[in-house]
């Protein structure tokens, strides 16, 4: 299909260029043997700008055929789980302050965002970013898991987004084009728009008297000098229509090609059927108006073509499609915002739809409206490798709030935090878990396994730690219960700090509701699960030394750990200890 394609865009590039070449060709054949009449010079003039506007069509589809086979490509990478490096990583969206997204892995290389992002659109992307930074309440996860599951189903409806819809996140500025949408009329004037329409006639009329008839060239120049003047009067206006939308016209068709499978694709769930009904509206479909604005454009956009150039200079080509754009925006351009509000909320559930049809043994998780409530059964982390994936179970709840877990260096604690967070996260933002099963009530997140020292903001780690930690205790507070994911606490001051300081805000926590994990080395802490009983449980990971070399099995079993690996560690690789 790329291959056809590309034959056939070469072929009618040439074919353009021929038609260019018969132009001045005929005219000097009329002009000087006058072997033909001057009547034949607007049939390759016709056929170049025929060509062009083909040509331009063709091209779009190549691209799109060349965005299928890579749609294709990355779905295989991602189900033989080679899809680290392949996608987009979202780092745009990775706020320091943020108070899980950077512990949890959500943005960057080998991310959560980079597996699940499918979406075409820069809209798209934000939307999902935002589901996974903020978590929904338990209506709103209900209709998207209703929403993904329907969309999991409808195979050729994904695939024909995704094919059309790629490359429009890089060009696109939501932001912008509704700004630029939503503005009011600027060319009010009526009479220029009928100069810019009548004017050329008789301009053209004394090219063709000056080079066929012998007008001479004065009525034509001086023709030529009142276009010219008129033009650039009317440039600043121009400009303002057609400035911040012109570079968007192939984008413009690829996002009406989305918006019309959307309106032909009968929905059931109701989260479905009320973006649907959003993009219902009297006249013309939203997919139709934006294909409108996309030819505008695209006409526009063939103006400058070095062939066309100067033929469009003489029918104030660019002034006549302005006051065409203007119109469209001030019948359609309130509608903008809509229309790609409805778009972005399709490409984040596609995106989760995609996730859960590459995914069919993770099941949804069930939401219950009151809590605190964290069960799991053989919860893993999505983003480690199915064969690799080591599955544990835990339940938080109104009785045990928290688990102290200890355990030698990766053992695999802090992988259970993350897993425990990355599933939450999934399961609040619509979609399924690694799981056999999950059940949990709408919560708060907040995590410390990945805080740094800031040299430039002169903190420490231990200081950015107690900052995370303030904030957390904050998040306690507030209308949901907080789950918490508390990484080696407050391991940068001394024992005695550590102890009394953990044991204070573990207490704390769990008096504002809180459930959550804490991570130790320091056996001494596991004492605070005593004192808490029986809102408390100690559970720890093992390892032993096989054949000199330690071995771990990564699950999670009940009490205190035993013995440390850390001397052994060391002289495993080759410290004098």
């Amino acid at each position: 299909m790329v291959a056809a394609e590309s034959r056939l865009h070469d072929h009618i590039g040439n074919a353009r260029l021929i038609a260019f070449v018969a132009i001045p060709v005929l005219g000097l054949l009329a002009y000087w043997p006058e072997w033909v009449s001057w009547w034949w010079l607007p049939v390759p003039v016709l056929a170049f700008v025929l060509l062009v506007a083909w040509h331009a069509r063709v091209g779009r589809r190549r691209e799109r055929a060349e965005r299928a086979a890579s749609f294709y490509e990355r779905g295989l990478a991602r189900l033989d789980e080679k899809w680290q490096g392949q996608g987009r990583q979202g780092m745009r969206y990775l706020e320091a302050d943020h108070p899980f997204a950077a512990d949890l892995d959500l943005f960057g290389p080998a991310s959560l965002f980079e597996l699940l992002c499918t979406a075409r659109t820069r809209g798209g992307e934000d939307t999902l970013a935002q589901w996974l930074l903020h978590p929904a309440a338990v209506e709103v996860v209900r209709d998207r898991q209703a929403a993904v599951v329907e969309l999991r189903d409808q195979l050729d409806l994904r695939e024909d987004l995704a094919v059309l819809g790629e490359d429009i996140r890089a060009a696109v500025k939501p932001i912008k084009l509704v700004q630029w949408a939503s503005e009011p009329r600027v060319l009010t004037l009526r009479w220029p728009r009928w100069v810019a329409y009548l004017l050329p006639i008789p301009t053209l009329v004394a090219l063709i008297g000056w080079f066929g008839l012998d007008f001479g060239s004065l009525p034509f120049l001086a023709l030529a000098l009142v276009e010219t003047g008129f033009a650039v009067w009317m440039r600043p206006q121009v400009q303002r229509v057609v400035g911040d939308v012109e570079k968007c016209g192939r984008d413009l068709a690829l996002l009406s090609g989305m918006l019309a499978c959307l309106e032909s694709a009968p929905f059931q769930a109701p989260r479905l059927v009320e973006l649907r009904r959003q993009l219902d509206a009297e006249g013309q479909p939203p997919s139709q108006r934006i294909a409108q604005l996309g030819k505008l454009i695209d006409w526009l956009d063939a103006g400058r073509n070095q062939f066309f150039l100067p033929i469009a200079l003489i029918l104030l080509w660019r002034t006549r499609l302005a006051y065409a754009i203007d119109d469209w925006r001030s019948v359609s351009g309130a509608a903008v915002g809509r229309w790609l509000d409805v778009l972005n909320e399709f490409e984040a559930l596609g995106a989760l739809a995609n996730y859960a049809y590459e995914r069919p043994d993770d099941p949804f998780p069930e939401l219950v409206a009151q809590g605190p409530c964290y069960e799991a059964v053989e919860l893993g982390h999505p983003l480690l490798p199915i064969a690799k994936c080591v599955r544990n179970s835990l339940h938080l709840g109104n009785e045990v709030r928290v688990l102290i877990v200890s355990g030698s260096n990766m053992s695999g604690k802090s992988t259970l935090l993350r897993t425990v967070g990355v599933n939450a996260v999934l399961a609040l933002a619509g979609g399924p878990v690694r799981a056999r099963s999950l059940r949990l009530s709408p919560l708060a997140l907040g995590a410390t396994l990945r805080i740094q020292d800031s040299l430039q903001a002169g903190r420490s780690r231990f200081f950015a730690e107690v900052m995370r930690v303030r904030q957390l205790v904050e998040f306690a507070k507030g209308p949901l219960p907080l789950l918490f994911l508390l990484d080696e606490i407050f391991h940068g001051t001394n024992s005695h700090d550590r102890r009394h300081g953990a044991e204070a805000i573990v207490r704390g926590l769990v008096g504002q509701g809180a459930i959550g994990l804490v991570t130790t080395h320091d056996l001494a802490l596991a004492t605070i699960a005593e004192r808490l009983s029986p809102h408390a449980k100690n559970v720890h990971f093992a390892d032993h030394m096989e054949n000199g070399e330690m071995v771990f099995d990564y699950q999670m079993r009940p009490g205190i750990v035993q013995h440390s690996n850390a001397l052994a560690l060391m002289r495993a690789v080759g410290l004098e200890v």
